[in-house]
């Protein structure tokens, strides 16, 4: 998964009000109600029926670190769908995002300006426009590439721009390199 897809994930997953399930017997029974048997689960992770079988009544306990792994993001991107859904949506029309980062962030402008890109690290709160934005993007499966360019149309208009109160002739920002990234609702 991209940066910035990963980012909009985690920030999405702090809204949880329960705790996801840690075992491998939980984790496993969660997903065959999701998806309704046993053979769907085994399809999904690439084992056995008798394997998914086994770890719902408890007789396997401790899955090979592959599986864990899948097993781990399986059930972490099914977890509370009402409430991931209520969280953008409340981002994406009122609460708005905060993005932190540190990145190389630089930007095309008029002749006589400074416009070399430096590492910056900046902790900005952008509106609600763009949070709908970028979980649009990220729903309809967006490339890392738009997503960043987004969230650059954002840090301009909020962060140079000043929401139209300066650097009125700012034309594109370059955000490159990044070293940090997170976001929050």
């Amino acid at each position: 998964m991209s940066v910035f897809g990963q980012g909009l994930e985690q920030a999405v997953q702090r809204a949880f009000t329960r705790p996801v399930p840690k075992s491998a017997g939980a984790q496993m029974r969660y997903l065959v109600k999701q998806l309704r048997g046993t053979r769907a689960v085994a399809q999904m992770l690439r084992i056995s029926q008798r394997t998914v079988e086994r770890y719902v009544k408890d007789q396997i306990k401790k899955p090979r670190p592959d599986l864990a792994a899948r097993l781990e993001t399986e059930v972490r991107n099914r977890w509370q769908p009402q409430i991931r859904a209520r969280a953008r949506q409340q981002a994406a029309t009122t609460g708005g995002i905060v993005i932190d980062t540190r990145a190389r962030i630089g930007y095309t402008a008029p002749i006589g300006s400074t416009d070399d890109a430096r590492i910056r690290h900046l902790t900005v709160a952008l509106p609600p426009q763009y949070a709908a934005r970028l979980f649009d993007a990220q729903q309809q499966g967006a490339s890392d590439q738009r997503l960043q360019e987004i969230a650059a149309e954002g840090l301009k208009e909020v962060y140079f721009q000043d929401s139209g109160r300066r650097a009125g002739s700012l034309e594109e920002v370059r955000f490159t390199d990044i070293e940090h990234l997170e976001f929050d609702l």
